[in-house]
């Protein structure tokens, strides 16, 4: 019988914590990734948790699969919809695994809502609509962890949110509840792939970083606040080190991270930016709407010849004649359009008027194909420290915060990959940049040598 490989995927990971030593909690982890083979992992365009980990788990980029972030445009229209596990399906290292004859058990892995038909186990992502749809695979499987944890999962939690005491205990709470479940799918469950991806890191990064990395620009120590990332990864590491323990010993074991985090410097108006410009065409003024003024509420799509998204990064649109609804800009103009939204999106500085690195692509500057419902450009401004922000109506294109509630990190581009092998095949050591597609290939070849 092959060897186990167990993957520990600890969203947004970077490699001050795990390589670096920011901050407390990961004791075991440490000790555990010096004595691995370790690299610092590139991640993906764009560096967000979907399309990252099934990069990793596919070997191929976010181009190719057609999934550009967790939300995408609806062809043709101004609305979205929300990438589930469809999007990815037959592609990934567990179905090559099963077709190989291996066990496979899947924790959290997004997106894989809804969940479909494994060669062993699954159980949903933070993707999942909620407790009352179908999250497991087999089905019965449900009831048996609920009977075993005393409930459902709890998937995902509201982490933008003012009250910070509710975020912290429901943070806990969702720790908790993975880590009763996965504890029981990988001691009483036969696999030979487990990949257990845990969010609540992710989330208690964007939740309390200003209150744990020193070098944020409203970094504040607090008496509770400044001790929930490290409560996180206490957490975790002690309840990894138990179940270490009761595993194989010569159970392989994989620690990586989809992307990193750094602290957010402010969040950027880009669509009050484009208004400004004369690209997004508004039925008022712009001086007239409320803070927070969503598109669909203001925009005159008539007249509008671009509007972009919000998030970590920005998804831009040009509003073309026979692609959009109420397109404007001629085809023929498509190309001149976006090389020159690319090149002031380029130029946008700073509130002090300050230079910044702002990247700015068209997906096929990316990747070698692209599928599915892409951006026009895709924009990172200031090298990711800051957030565009997609609403209208505030005073200033430069806030202090996110616009969709207090989120004190963005998304970086490095996060981590250490494999441990006890038996020493692997090797030790740091090993440069690994990019996150050929992290994919790693994996496989530690899987399937022990097939």
């Amino acid at each position: 019988m092959g060897r186990r490989v167990f993957v520990l995927g600890l969203d947004s990971l970077p490699p001050r914590v795990l390589y670096g030593g920011l901050g407390g909690g990961l004791r075991y982890l440490r000790e555990l990734v010096g004595e691995a083979r370790r690299w610092v992992l590139r991640s993906c365009h764009p560096p967000i948790t979907v399309p990252a980990w099934m990069v990793m788990f596919t070997g191929l980029t976010p181009g190719e699969l057609g999934v550009y972030g967790f939300r995408h445009r609806r062809r043709g229209d101004y609305g979205y919809y929300i990438v589930d596990s469809s999007a990815f399906r037959g592609k990934t290292l567990w179905d090559e695994a099963g077709r190989r004859g291996l066990w496979v058990g899947l924790y959290g892995v997004p997106p894989t809502y809804p969940p479909y038909p494994v060669r062993g186990f699954m159980v949903t992502d933070f993707t999942t609509p909620g407790p009352e749809k179908p999250y497991t695979w087999p089905p019965w499987l449900r009831a048996e962890l609920e009977r075993y944890a005393g409930g459902p999962p709890v998937f995902d939690i509201v982490y933008r949110s003012h009250d910070k005491d509710r975020v912290a205990a429901d943070l806990e709470r969702m720790l908790l509840s993975h880590l009763r479940h996965v504890e029981y799918l990988a001691t009483r469950k036969r696999w030979d792939l487990f990949v257990y991806v845990e969010l609540a890191v992710d989330r208690a990064h964007h939740a309390f970083w200003r209150y744990f990395d020193p070098e944020h620009p409203r970094y504040e120590r607090h008496p509770r606040y400044s001790r929930v990332i490290p409560w996180v990864y206490e957490t975790l590491d002690r309840w990894f080190e138990s179940l270490h323990r009761r595993l194989p010993r010569d159970t392989v074991v994989v620690v990586a991270s989809d992307h990193g985090v750094k602290a957010m410097r402010g969040a950027f108006t880009i669509n009050q930016w484009l208004a400004e410009q004369g690209y997004l065409r508004l039925r008022r003024p712009l001086e007239s709407l409320k803070p927070g003024t969503e598109l669909e509420e203001a925009v005159d799509w008539g007249r509008t010849v671009a509007w972009a998204w919000g998030g970590y990064y920005s998804r831009v649109f040009v509003n073309v004649r026979g692609r959009e609804r109420h397109g404007v800009v001629e085809p023929r103009y498509y190309e001149d359009t976006v090389r020159q939204l690319k090149r002031e999106l380029s130029s946008i500085r700073g509130p002090g008027g300050e230079e910044w690195r702002n990247l700015v692509y068209t997906p096929h500057e990316l990747y070698p194909a692209v599928r599915g419902d892409a951006p026009d450009l895709m924009v990172y401004l200031d090298d990711l420290w800051w957030r565009p922000a997609g609403t209208l109506g505030w005073p200033t294109p430069y806030l202090p915060e996110n616009d969709r509630g207090p989120d004190d990190a963005v998304h970086d581009w490095y996060g981590v990959f250490a494999v441990y092998d006890p038996e020493g095949t692997v090797g030790r050591g740091d090993a440069g940049i690994l990019d996150i597609r050929d992290a994919y290939r790693v994996l496989r070849e530690l899987l399937l040598s022990r097939a």
